[in-house]
């Protein structure tokens, strides 16, 4: 039987998010998905940067039959068994690892989602670690397309917690855990891709969660 789950929104945008990958992670080193839902970004990913460790999570083992046939489908070495891992727990299961990865998670649910990632970042990314995040942003308080203020409306209707982010209110918090927004990348389907690095001067942990 085949345990693979698909999410047509993970096969369109893969290839554009790894494009941003190949750029922004390290060539050797150890990278944390978060979120990994159905399996198939982190298959592909390990697919095609055979040199780094993947390492799948999420809050919920449900996923994780999927995970796990997505990587055994991919033929794959590089990807370890998946985690359960919430953001928003005081302490992550996992050890410093050199980038983190997130997909289309701070807009479907509530904005103290995004204060445990910023700070679980913070805490386990390696000293000139990344964190990449994907999805819908608005920039400057306005919607950078009209489907994504259509998007955004359908989100609030469904849970009045979600909904598109500030992409700079995003930015201060990640600031807050020594994390500086190094460049926002335009791809398809009005969505972006955020990348943030280590602050030269910052140091994990600083500040509030308060954004």
């Amino acid at each position: 039987m085949d345990h693979r789950r698909h999410a047509p929104a993970a096969e369109r945008n893969r290839e554009a998010i790894l494009d941003v990958l190949r750029r922004v992670l390290p060539a050797r080193g150890a990278v944390l998905e978060i979120a990994s839902g159905t399996g198939q970004h982190v298959a592909h990913f390990a697919a095609a940067l055979p040199d780094l460790t993947w390492q799948p999570s999420d809050r919920d083992d449900g996923d994780f039959e999927s995970i796990v046939a997505w990587t055994e489908h991919a033929a794959v070495s590089n990807v370890r068994p998946p985690l359960l891992l919430d953001v928003t727990a005081e302490a992550w299961p996992v050890a410093t690892v050199d980038a983190v990865c997130n997909a289309n998670m701070i807009h479907i649910s509530p904005w103290h989602t995004c204060l445990g990632l910023m700070r679980g970042a913070g805490l386990h990314l390696a000293r000139d670690g990344v964190l990449v995040l994907y999805g819908p942003y608005r920039i400057a308080g306005a919607h950078t397309a009209p489907s994504n203020a259509a998007f955004d409306a359908d989100l609030r209707a469904r849970d009045p917690s979600w909904g598109v982010r500030d992409l700079e209110a995003v930015a201060e918090v990640a600031a807050a855990h020594g994390l500086d927004l190094a460049e926002h990348v335009t791809m398809p389907a009005n969505n972006l891709t955020l990348v943030f690095r280590r602050a030269v001067a910052g140091s994990a942990g600083r500040g509030d969660d308060a954004s």
